[in-house]
Protein backbone atom coordinates (compact mmCIF):
# COMPACT_ATOMS: atom_id res chain seq x y z
CA UNK A 1 0.00 0.00 0.00
CA UNK A 2 1.00 3.19 -1.03
CA UNK A 3 2.01 6.42 1.47
CA UNK A 4 -1.24 8.47 2.07
CA UNK A 5 -1.09 11.45 -0.36
CA UNK A 6 -1.32 15.14 0.92
CA UNK A 7 -3.55 17.91 -0.48
CA UNK A 8 -3.18 21.33 0.62
CA UNK A 9 -5.68 24.20 -0.08
CA UNK A 10 -3.97 27.52 -0.66
CA UNK A 11 -5.33 30.85 -1.68
CA UNK A 12 -5.92 34.36 -0.43
CA UNK A 13 -8.28 35.32 2.51
CA UNK A 14 -11.52 34.67 2.47
CA UNK A 15 -12.47 33.04 -0.82
CA UNK A 16 -13.62 29.83 1.26
CA UNK A 17 -10.81 27.37 2.01
CA UNK A 18 -12.09 26.62 5.25
CA UNK A 19 -15.57 25.61 4.36
CA UNK A 20 -14.12 23.40 1.58
CA UNK A 21 -12.08 21.77 3.95
CA UNK A 22 -14.93 20.94 6.53
CA UNK A 23 -17.41 20.24 3.46
CA UNK A 24 -14.85 17.25 2.37
CA UNK A 25 -14.30 16.00 5.97
CA UNK A 26 -18.51 16.56 6.36
CA UNK A 27 -17.47 17.96 9.49
CA UNK A 28 -16.58 21.60 11.05
CA UNK A 29 -13.17 20.99 11.90
CA UNK A 30 -11.77 24.65 10.44
CA UNK A 31 -13.41 27.75 11.59
CA UNK A 32 -15.39 29.70 8.89
CA UNK A 33 -16.22 33.23 9.58
CA UNK A 34 -16.64 36.58 7.10
CA UNK A 35 -13.63 37.99 8.65
CA UNK A 36 -10.67 37.71 6.56
CA UNK A 37 -7.38 35.90 7.85
CA UNK A 38 -9.50 33.70 10.43
CA UNK A 39 -7.19 30.57 9.68
CA UNK A 40 -3.47 31.32 10.95
CA UNK A 41 -2.23 27.46 11.36
CA UNK A 42 -2.18 24.97 8.94
CA UNK A 43 -4.37 22.54 9.98
CA UNK A 44 -4.83 18.80 8.85
CA UNK A 45 -6.71 16.38 8.78
CA UNK A 46 -7.48 12.68 7.37
CA UNK A 47 -10.29 12.30 4.60
CA UNK A 48 -11.42 9.42 3.09
CA UNK A 49 -13.26 9.12 -0.83
CA UNK A 50 -13.74 5.87 -1.93
CA UNK A 51 -11.57 3.79 -0.05
CA UNK A 52 -8.98 6.17 -0.78
CA UNK A 53 -7.64 7.91 2.10
CA UNK A 54 -5.30 11.36 2.21
CA UNK A 55 -4.67 13.82 4.76
CA UNK A 56 -6.02 17.56 4.03
CA UNK A 57 -4.12 20.64 4.83
CA UNK A 58 -6.37 24.22 5.31
CA UNK A 59 -3.94 27.02 5.39
CA UNK A 60 -4.10 30.43 6.06
CA UNK A 61 -4.85 33.15 3.18
CA UNK A 62 -1.66 34.23 1.07
CA UNK A 63 -1.09 37.98 1.22
CA UNK A 64 2.22 40.30 1.34
CA UNK A 65 3.93 39.72 4.95
CA UNK A 66 3.50 43.11 6.60
CA UNK A 67 5.24 41.86 9.76
CA UNK A 68 7.42 39.00 10.99
CA UNK A 69 3.63 37.41 12.66
CA UNK A 70 2.91 37.55 8.91
CA UNK A 71 5.41 36.50 7.42
CA UNK A 72 5.35 33.38 9.93
CA UNK A 73 2.08 32.53 8.56
CA UNK A 74 3.14 32.85 4.82
CA UNK A 75 5.95 30.89 5.31
CA UNK A 76 4.15 28.15 6.67
CA UNK A 77 2.06 28.18 3.76
CA UNK A 78 4.67 27.80 1.66
CA UNK A 79 6.08 24.62 2.96
CA UNK A 80 2.36 23.01 3.03
CA UNK A 81 2.21 23.66 -0.48
CA UNK A 82 5.69 22.60 -0.89
CA UNK A 83 5.08 19.38 1.22
CA UNK A 84 2.06 18.32 -0.51
CA UNK A 85 1.10 15.91 -3.05
CA UNK A 86 -1.72 17.63 -4.62
CA UNK A 87 -2.28 21.89 -4.19
CA UNK A 88 -6.05 23.31 -4.34
CA UNK A 89 -5.82 26.70 -5.53
CA UNK A 90 -9.26 28.27 -4.34
CA UNK A 91 -10.40 32.02 -6.01
CA UNK A 92 -14.16 33.26 -5.56
CA UNK A 93 -16.53 32.82 -8.07
CA UNK A 94 -18.16 36.26 -7.37
CA UNK A 95 -15.37 38.67 -7.82
CA UNK A 96 -12.69 39.82 -10.56
CA UNK A 97 -9.42 37.13 -10.71
CA UNK A 98 -7.05 39.52 -8.49
CA UNK A 99 -3.20 39.73 -8.77
CA UNK A 100 -3.67 37.68 -5.38
CA UNK A 101 -5.00 34.65 -7.19
CA UNK A 102 -2.16 35.14 -9.90
CA UNK A 103 0.32 34.90 -7.08
CA UNK A 104 -1.19 32.37 -5.66
CA UNK A 105 -1.28 30.19 -8.94
CA UNK A 106 2.20 31.07 -9.86
CA UNK A 107 3.66 29.87 -6.58
CA UNK A 108 1.39 26.77 -7.09
CA UNK A 109 2.31 25.82 -10.51
CA UNK A 110 6.10 26.55 -9.94
CA UNK A 111 6.13 23.15 -7.25
CA UNK A 112 5.74 21.11 -10.49
CA UNK A 113 2.27 19.55 -8.50
CA UNK A 114 -0.61 18.93 -9.97
CA UNK A 115 -2.63 21.94 -9.23
CA UNK A 116 -6.51 22.11 -9.27
CA UNK A 117 -7.82 25.27 -9.44
CA UNK A 118 -11.24 25.55 -7.13
CA UNK A 119 -13.76 28.42 -8.26
CA UNK A 120 -15.44 28.84 -4.92
CA UNK A 121 -18.98 30.33 -4.35
CA UNK A 122 -20.27 29.50 -8.14
CA UNK A 123 -23.55 29.26 -6.56
CA UNK A 124 -23.63 32.70 -6.20
CA UNK A 125 -22.65 33.56 -10.21
CA UNK A 126 -25.36 32.67 -13.11
CA UNK A 127 -23.64 31.33 -16.37
CA UNK A 128 -20.39 30.50 -15.00
CA UNK A 129 -18.09 28.97 -17.17
CA UNK A 130 -14.84 27.03 -16.52
CA UNK A 131 -13.38 28.44 -19.58
CA UNK A 132 -13.34 31.86 -17.67
CA UNK A 133 -10.87 31.29 -15.24
CA UNK A 134 -8.06 29.44 -17.14
CA UNK A 135 -6.21 32.93 -17.54
CA UNK A 136 -4.84 31.41 -14.04
CA UNK A 137 -2.58 28.86 -16.03
CA UNK A 138 -4.09 26.35 -14.84
CA UNK A 139 -6.01 23.33 -16.49
CA UNK A 140 -8.25 21.73 -13.93
CA UNK A 141 -10.56 24.02 -13.31
CA UNK A 142 -13.52 22.97 -11.03
CA UNK A 143 -16.56 25.07 -10.11
CA UNK A 144 -17.81 24.62 -6.41
CA UNK A 145 -19.83 25.72 -3.58
CA UNK A 146 -19.06 24.70 -0.35
CA UNK A 147 -21.97 26.00 1.49
CA UNK A 148 -23.86 23.90 -1.02
CA UNK A 149 -21.73 21.23 -1.13
CA UNK A 150 -21.67 21.38 -5.43
CA UNK A 151 -18.83 20.22 -7.28
CA UNK A 152 -16.83 18.80 -4.09
CA UNK A 153 -17.31 15.04 -5.55
CA UNK A 154 -15.96 15.74 -8.80
CA UNK A 155 -12.94 17.43 -7.10
CA UNK A 156 -12.78 14.33 -5.14
CA UNK A 157 -13.00 11.75 -8.30
CA UNK A 158 -10.22 13.47 -10.04
CA UNK A 159 -8.06 13.31 -7.28
CA UNK A 160 -8.62 9.85 -6.44
CA UNK A 161 -7.37 9.38 -9.99
CA UNK A 162 -4.44 10.90 -9.62
CA UNK A 163 -3.05 9.62 -6.45
CA UNK A 164 -2.11 5.68 -5.76
CA UNK A 165 -5.02 4.17 -3.45
CA UNK A 166 -3.58 4.40 0.73
CA UNK A 167 -4.99 3.19 3.72
CA UNK A 168 -4.68 5.66 6.53
CA UNK A 169 -3.89 3.02 9.24
CA UNK A 170 -4.82 4.70 13.25
CA UNK A 171 -3.87 3.10 16.22
CA UNK A 172 -6.84 1.93 18.67
CA UNK A 173 -4.86 2.26 21.42
CA UNK A 174 -3.93 5.98 20.73
CA UNK A 175 -3.75 8.19 23.57
CA UNK A 176 -5.59 11.90 22.93
CA UNK A 177 -3.79 14.78 24.71
CA UNK A 178 -5.05 17.95 24.78
CA UNK A 179 -3.22 21.30 25.77
CA UNK A 180 -5.21 23.83 27.20
CA UNK A 181 -4.83 26.97 29.21
CA UNK A 182 -5.49 30.79 28.98
CA UNK A 183 -4.08 32.99 25.92
CA UNK A 184 -0.19 33.30 25.97
CA UNK A 185 1.04 30.88 28.59
CA UNK A 186 3.23 28.79 26.43
CA UNK A 187 0.93 26.14 24.94
CA UNK A 188 2.19 26.37 20.79
CA UNK A 189 5.84 26.29 22.40
CA UNK A 190 4.92 23.35 24.33
CA UNK A 191 3.40 22.11 21.29
CA UNK A 192 6.38 22.29 19.02
CA UNK A 193 8.80 20.68 21.70
CA UNK A 194 6.69 17.69 22.03
CA UNK A 195 6.42 17.56 18.52
CA UNK A 196 9.61 18.23 17.67
CA UNK A 197 8.74 20.18 14.77
CA UNK A 198 7.34 23.60 14.16
CA UNK A 199 3.59 22.72 13.32
CA UNK A 200 1.73 25.03 15.20
CA UNK A 201 3.26 29.22 15.15
CA UNK A 202 4.93 30.22 18.18
CA UNK A 203 4.10 33.89 19.11
CA UNK A 204 3.82 36.75 21.84
CA UNK A 205 0.92 37.62 20.63
CA UNK A 206 -2.21 36.42 22.95
CA UNK A 207 -4.76 34.51 21.04
CA UNK A 208 -2.65 33.04 18.00
CA UNK A 209 -4.17 29.73 17.94
CA UNK A 210 -7.64 29.51 16.91
CA UNK A 211 -8.43 26.19 15.43
CA UNK A 212 -7.00 22.94 17.04
CA UNK A 213 -3.59 21.79 15.83
CA UNK A 214 -2.99 18.30 15.89
CA UNK A 215 0.15 15.73 15.38
CA UNK A 216 0.80 12.28 16.28
CA UNK A 217 4.13 11.51 18.12
CA UNK A 218 5.44 8.00 18.80
CA UNK A 219 6.86 7.24 22.11
CA UNK A 220 7.61 4.18 23.87
CA UNK A 221 6.01 2.35 21.06
CA UNK A 222 2.74 4.32 21.21
CA UNK A 223 0.95 6.54 19.01
CA UNK A 224 0.28 9.66 21.19
CA UNK A 225 -1.97 12.61 19.39
CA UNK A 226 -1.76 15.93 20.36
CA UNK A 227 -4.28 18.65 19.84
CA UNK A 228 -3.18 22.33 20.46
CA UNK A 229 -6.08 24.82 21.31
CA UNK A 230 -6.56 28.10 21.50
CA UNK A 231 -6.32 29.50 25.23
CA UNK A 232 -9.58 30.11 26.75
CA UNK A 233 -10.06 33.85 28.49
CA UNK A 234 -12.48 34.95 31.18
CA UNK A 235 -16.43 34.68 29.83
CA UNK A 236 -16.49 38.85 29.90
CA UNK A 237 -13.83 38.97 28.16
CA UNK A 238 -14.24 36.38 24.92
CA UNK A 239 -15.21 38.50 21.91
CA UNK A 240 -18.23 37.86 19.22
CA UNK A 241 -17.26 35.70 16.12
CA UNK A 242 -14.35 34.15 15.68
CA UNK A 243 -12.80 34.35 19.05
CA UNK A 244 -15.76 32.64 20.59
CA UNK A 245 -15.82 29.31 17.97
CA UNK A 246 -12.03 29.34 19.53
CA UNK A 247 -12.77 28.73 22.86
CA UNK A 248 -15.64 26.21 22.09
CA UNK A 249 -12.82 24.65 20.23
CA UNK A 250 -10.79 24.43 23.37
CA UNK A 251 -13.99 23.12 24.93
CA UNK A 252 -14.63 20.44 22.43
CA UNK A 253 -10.54 19.43 22.68
CA UNK A 254 -11.26 18.32 26.02
CA UNK A 255 -14.40 15.83 25.35
CA UNK A 256 -11.72 14.60 22.38
CA UNK A 257 -8.99 14.34 24.81
CA UNK A 258 -7.96 11.44 27.24
CA UNK A 259 -5.69 13.63 29.21
CA UNK A 260 -5.18 17.33 29.58
CA UNK A 261 -2.18 19.23 30.03
CA UNK A 262 -3.80 22.50 31.45
CA UNK A 263 -0.42 24.96 31.06
CA UNK A 264 0.03 27.91 33.29
CA UNK A 265 2.75 30.67 33.27
CA UNK A 266 5.11 30.61 36.56
CA UNK A 267 4.60 34.20 37.01
CA UNK A 268 0.80 34.21 37.10
CA UNK A 269 -0.88 30.82 37.99
CA UNK A 270 -4.20 29.44 40.10
CA UNK A 271 -5.90 31.93 38.62
CA UNK A 272 -10.48 31.85 39.38
CA UNK A 273 -9.87 30.71 35.53
CA UNK A 274 -7.27 28.26 35.61
CA UNK A 275 -9.20 26.50 38.42
CA UNK A 276 -12.37 26.91 35.89
CA UNK A 277 -10.76 25.27 33.19
CA UNK A 278 -9.50 22.08 35.60
CA UNK A 279 -12.80 21.52 37.05
CA UNK A 280 -14.21 21.48 33.16
CA UNK A 281 -11.74 19.16 33.16
CA UNK A 282 -12.44 17.07 36.01
CA UNK A 283 -16.21 17.21 35.28
CA UNK A 284 -15.87 15.88 31.75
CA UNK A 285 -13.86 12.86 33.68
CA UNK A 286 -10.69 13.14 31.70
CA UNK A 287 -6.89 12.57 32.97
CA UNK A 288 -5.27 16.32 34.03
CA UNK A 289 -1.59 17.33 34.60
CA UNK A 290 -0.98 20.83 35.97
CA UNK A 291 1.88 22.36 34.06
CA UNK A 292 3.64 25.28 35.26
CA UNK A 293 5.15 26.82 32.38
CA UNK A 294 8.12 29.09 31.27
CA UNK A 295 10.24 28.35 34.64
CA UNK A 296 13.78 29.49 32.77
CA UNK A 297 12.11 32.78 33.39
CA UNK A 298 12.39 32.84 37.14
CA UNK A 299 15.28 34.51 38.36
CA UNK A 300 17.06 33.92 41.50
CA UNK A 301 16.08 30.43 41.75
CA UNK A 302 17.08 28.00 44.99
CA UNK A 303 16.92 24.90 46.75
CA UNK A 304 13.23 26.04 48.36
CA UNK A 305 11.42 28.24 45.23
CA UNK A 306 10.13 24.62 43.47
CA UNK A 307 8.68 23.14 46.82
CA UNK A 308 7.40 26.56 48.35
CA UNK A 309 5.72 26.88 44.68
CA UNK A 310 4.23 23.52 44.44
CA UNK A 311 3.23 23.65 47.96
CA UNK A 312 0.86 27.29 46.75
CA UNK A 313 -0.44 25.20 43.44
CA UNK A 314 -1.48 22.25 45.34
CA UNK A 315 -3.31 24.29 47.68
CA UNK A 316 -5.33 25.92 45.28
CA UNK A 317 -5.92 22.87 43.48
CA UNK A 318 -7.12 20.77 46.24
CA UNK A 319 -10.13 20.10 44.39
CA UNK A 320 -7.76 17.95 42.15
CA UNK A 321 -5.26 16.42 44.50
CA UNK A 322 -4.66 13.47 42.27
CA UNK A 323 -3.42 16.08 39.66
CA UNK A 324 0.23 15.32 38.82
CA UNK A 325 2.35 18.81 39.22
CA UNK A 326 5.24 19.72 36.65
CA UNK A 327 7.65 22.60 36.10
CA UNK A 328 8.47 22.86 32.45
CA UNK A 329 10.19 24.88 30.15
CA UNK A 330 10.36 24.52 26.21
CA UNK A 331 12.96 26.89 26.05
CA UNK A 332 15.71 24.54 27.94
CA UNK A 333 13.44 21.74 27.47
CA UNK A 334 13.03 20.78 30.97
CA UNK A 335 11.03 17.80 31.78
CA UNK A 336 9.18 18.30 28.23
CA UNK A 337 9.89 14.20 27.43
CA UNK A 338 8.82 13.45 31.13
CA UNK A 339 5.52 15.11 30.26
CA UNK A 340 4.94 11.83 27.87
CA UNK A 341 6.05 9.70 30.42
CA UNK A 342 3.53 11.19 32.89
CA UNK A 343 0.81 11.04 30.23
CA UNK A 344 1.26 7.28 29.30
CA UNK A 345 1.22 6.74 33.28
CA UNK A 346 -2.29 8.42 33.68
CA UNK A 347 -3.97 6.40 30.44
CA UNK A 348 -2.78 3.25 32.08
CA UNK A 349 -4.43 4.23 35.25
CA UNK A 350 -7.38 4.89 33.04
CA UNK A 351 -7.54 1.60 31.97
CA UNK A 352 -7.15 0.20 35.28
CA UNK A 353 -10.17 -2.78 35.72
CA UNK A 354 -10.78 -4.62 38.75
CA UNK A 355 -12.98 -8.17 38.74
CA UNK A 356 -16.48 -7.66 40.32
CA UNK A 357 -15.81 -10.10 43.56
CA UNK A 358 -12.52 -8.10 44.25
CA UNK A 359 -13.95 -4.82 44.27
CA UNK A 360 -16.89 -5.93 46.05
CA UNK A 361 -14.70 -7.38 48.75
CA UNK A 362 -13.18 -3.73 48.90
CA UNK A 363 -16.47 -2.48 49.82
CA UNK A 364 -17.46 -4.48 52.35
CA UNK A 365 -13.95 -4.08 53.95
CA UNK A 366 -14.31 -0.03 53.77
CA UNK A 367 -17.85 0.09 55.04
CA UNK A 368 -17.55 -2.71 57.93
CA UNK A 369 -14.27 -0.73 59.01
CA UNK A 370 -16.18 2.51 58.20
CA UNK A 371 -19.86 2.31 58.37
CA UNK A 372 -21.64 4.85 55.85
CA UNK A 373 -22.70 8.61 57.53
CA UNK A 374 -26.09 10.00 56.68
CA UNK A 375 -28.45 12.96 56.83
CA UNK A 376 -31.75 13.43 58.71
CA UNK A 377 -31.28 10.53 61.34
CA UNK A 378 -31.29 7.76 58.06
CA UNK A 379 -27.78 5.53 57.85
CA UNK A 380 -27.43 4.54 54.23
CA UNK A 381 -26.21 0.83 53.31
CA UNK A 382 -24.19 0.17 50.58
CA UNK A 383 -24.74 -3.22 49.13
CA UNK A 384 -22.73 -4.18 45.75
CA UNK A 385 -20.71 -2.08 43.24
CA UNK A 386 -19.99 -2.44 39.96
CA UNK A 387 -17.45 -0.85 37.46
CA UNK A 388 -18.67 0.57 34.45
CA UNK A 389 -16.72 -1.89 31.32
CA UNK A 390 -16.45 1.13 29.28
CA UNK A 391 -15.43 3.88 31.05
CA UNK A 392 -13.48 1.85 34.13
CA UNK A 393 -13.28 5.09 36.37
CA UNK A 394 -16.79 4.99 36.65
CA UNK A 395 -18.31 3.25 39.39
CA UNK A 396 -22.02 2.35 40.02
CA UNK A 397 -22.58 1.82 43.96
CA UNK A 398 -25.88 -0.27 44.67
CA UNK A 399 -28.06 -0.37 48.30
CA UNK A 400 -30.31 1.86 50.15
CA UNK A 401 -31.23 5.28 51.52
CA UNK A 402 -28.32 6.22 49.00
CA UNK A 403 -29.32 9.81 48.80
CA UNK A 404 -28.77 10.90 52.21
CA UNK A 405 -25.16 9.36 51.83
CA UNK A 406 -22.77 12.13 53.29
CA UNK A 407 -20.45 13.75 50.62
CA UNK A 408 -18.11 13.59 53.12
CA UNK A 409 -18.20 9.55 53.09
CA UNK A 410 -18.07 9.84 49.22
CA UNK A 411 -14.64 11.65 49.49
CA UNK A 412 -13.55 9.08 51.93
CA UNK A 413 -14.49 6.30 49.58
CA UNK A 414 -12.76 7.79 46.66
CA UNK A 415 -9.56 8.31 48.86
CA UNK A 416 -9.56 4.48 50.23
CA UNK A 417 -10.28 3.38 46.09
CA UNK A 418 -7.04 5.22 45.21
CA UNK A 419 -5.08 3.69 47.95
CA UNK A 420 -6.11 0.35 46.97
CA UNK A 421 -6.15 0.77 43.36
CA UNK A 422 -4.42 3.86 42.13
CA UNK A 423 -6.27 5.55 39.40
CA UNK A 424 -3.14 8.31 39.60
CA UNK A 425 -4.09 11.57 37.38
CA UNK A 426 -7.67 10.98 36.37
CA UNK A 427 -10.90 11.49 38.24
CA UNK A 428 -12.65 8.22 39.54
CA UNK A 429 -17.18 8.68 39.78
CA UNK A 430 -19.71 6.84 41.93
CA UNK A 431 -22.75 6.70 40.95
CA UNK A 432 -25.63 5.63 43.97
CA UNK A 433 -28.52 4.01 42.72
CA UNK A 434 -31.20 2.65 45.88
CA UNK A 435 -31.99 -1.28 44.60
CA UNK A 436 -35.50 -0.50 44.90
Amino acid sequence: MKKAAIVAIVGRANVGKSSLFNSVLKRREAIVANEPGTTRDAISARASWHGHDFWLVDTAGIKDPEDDFEFTIQEQIAQAADSADIIWVVIEADAPITEEDRKVAKMALKTKKPVYLLVNKADKVRGAKIDDYRKTGITEIFLTSATQNRGISAVLDQLVTDVPKANIKTDPNQVAVALLGRPNVGKSYLFNSLGKKQQAIVSDVAGTTRDINRVDVRYEKQTIELMDTAGIRRSGKIGQGIERFSVIRSISAIEQADVCLLLMDVNEFGTALDQKIAGMIKEAGKGLVLVISKWDSVDDKDAFTHDQLAARIKHTFDFVPWAPLIFTSSVTGQNVTKLFDIVLEIHQARQTKITTPLINRWLKKVTNTHPPAGLKNTTPKLQYIVQEADNPTNFKVYGSDTKFLHWSYKRFMERKLREAYGFDGTPVRFWFFDKR
